[in-house]
């Protein structure tokens, strides 16, 4: 008989009382964006019933562990303000909190098991994977029809063995998820699948009920992907004896109808979507209502700041249908956000994109920003705009035949010439001067301010397009360099 002592001691230590939810990710590499929804409605769910959020780090695969992974996974959490109450690197009352500092328990709840009866030693010779997935076929383990204390004389003697749930052969086995409801299965349909490895590992499915119960939680979020293995979660909760936690298994991130969103394909990742130019709150917002509805008087909301996703989440509006990610829409989101901002959070956001193409230390970031952010959907597209600041590019004198604003080449050079001694002339280089200039200047020469205006910026600019228009980018390249870029433009114009 096994002493009961010890795993006594480990129920005492089991929080109760209050919503406990986690976050267990592996640390193979990038935070995709199915990863992220995953984190993100587990800290909703706990914030929103003032609950716990954990962080476990499952690292039970050692084979997929890539170097670096972890610090990813702290510096996205992070960077979305999903902070965590528990984890490795605060501590808590039921850590350690990365599975691998924890395999030694988890061989003894697997012999705890065997002796409860719904587990056994299987000495049979398998492969690795089939040790992994237990999908070596439908026929009866040999094993599992073994005298118990023939199996565990021969375990104890040394010999190689795994750990394998032992499934009833009859009955059904039911659990409700909190998406899907009640889903039952026919406990036939179910495989002996192994819980403790030769090399004395857990696999993954054993070592994530352990953990979930001796954790405390009381919700466990996950993909539909797992739905399959739900039913083996189920018996080995009755198994021990323990309440089974609330399911909420979300439907997958599909990047169009048939396909799933993967990395392998070149779908984005969180870190890939930041440096596209997206904004962290953008993409929280959007990923959220990827699956998830608000209901109530918040249904026909879009835009949510992050403390009023905790207030609106609830579990009822995880939608059951796979979820198409839509960058157009991630971009529409993020292009409102950009726009919401402050001009001092927007010029503080903007200015490394700025500086990417403007690298004159004449030209300040904190100047151009405000001509950009109500043009700008993504910070990437800054660069591509006001490459000009830096350098005029070359330029065709066919874009100084503007029909709207009435001038053409010959009528361009006439202008230029006429306005170059006027702003020679302008001491005071600000926008309100050199906009009085200019329209006293079309006024005298009895023409729209339009025909003034098209000519200087293209002079300046090079571009057809431009965010300001001549005014202001006249007033940021400076009395000198405008009219240098005059003179050019006169001399283009002459040739």
């Amino acid at each position: 008989m096994i002493d009961t002592k010890w795993f006594d001691d480990m129920e005492a230590r089991i929080p109760k009382g209050g919503v406990r939810t986690r976050f267990a990710p592996s640390p193979t590499g990038y935070m995709h964006v199915g990863n992220l929804r995953t984190a993100l409605y587990t800290w909703l769910i706990a914030r929103h019933a003032k609950g716990t959020f954990i962080l476990r780090i499952e690292d039970t695969d050692q084979g997929r562990l890539v170097e670096g992974a972890t610090d990813v996974i702290y510096r996205t959490l992070e960077e979305c303000r999903l902070d965590h109450d528990e984890g490795p690197d605060v501590g808590g009352p039921v850590a350690p909190y990365i599975q691998s500092q924890r395999r030694d328990m988890y061989g003894k709840y697997a012999r705890l098991l065997v002796e409860k009866g719904h587990a056994y030693y299987c000495f049979c010779e398998k492969t690795e994977s089939e040790e992994d997935t237990g999908e070596f076929d439908r026929a009866d383990d040999p094993c599992r029809s073994l005298d118990p204390a023939q199996s565990l004389a021969r375990a104890e003697a040394g010999e190689p063995f795994v750990i394998r749930q032992l499934i009833p052969h009859e009955g059904t086995t039911t659990f409700r998820d909190a998406s899907f409801g009640d889903i039952t299965v026919e406990n036939k349909t179910l495989d002996d699948q192994v819980l403790l490895k030769r090399d004395g590992l857990a696999t993954y499915n054993f070592a994530n009920v352990i953990d979930d119960h001796l954790m405390g939680i009381t919700h466990v979020v996950r993909g539909t992907e797992y739905l399959s293995s739900a039913p083996k979660y189920n018996l080995l909760y009755e198994g021990f004896g323990w309440e089974v936690p609330t399911y909420v298994h979300c439907s997958p991130v599909m990047r169009d109808a048939q396909h799933k969103m993967s990395k392998r394909n070149g779908d984005p990742s969180y870190e890939d979507l930041k440096e596209q130019g997206y904004l962290t709150t953008a993409i929280l917002n959007y990923v959220a209502l990827l699956g998830w509805s608000p209901r109530g008087d918040k249904a026909e909301q879009e835009f949510f700041s992050l403390e009023e996703l905790v207030e609106a989440f609830d579990i009822g509006g995880i939608s059951k249908s796979p979820a198409i990610f839509d960058i157009d829409k991630l971009t529409y989101f993020n292009a409102a956000y950009l726009r919401a901002m402050t001009p001092e959070q927007f010029a503080q956001a903007a200015a490394p994109y700025i500086r990417r193409a403007v690298k004159n230390p004449g030209i300040k970031p904190e100047d151009i920003a405000p001509l950009l952010q109500q043009r700008t959907e993504k910070l990437t597209d800054i660069p591509e705009k006001i490459g000009f600041f830096d350098a005029l590019p070359d330029y065709d004198i066919e874009l100084f035949t503007n029909k709207k604003s009435k001038t053409n080449a010959e009528i361009s050079l006439g202008v230029l010439k006429k306005l170059t001694p006027v702003l020679e002339g302008l001491s005071d280089w600000t926008q309100d001067g050199i906009l009085g200039a200019l329209t006293a200047f079309a006024e005298a020469e009895g023409m729209k301010n339009a025909t003034a205006m098209w000519p200087l910026r293209i002079a300046v600019s090079g571009m057809a397009v431009t965010p300001g228009g001549a005014v202001e980018i006249c007033r940021i390249l400076g009395k000198e360099e405008t009219l240098r870029r005059m003179a050019l433009g006169i001399e283009k114009l002459s040739t």
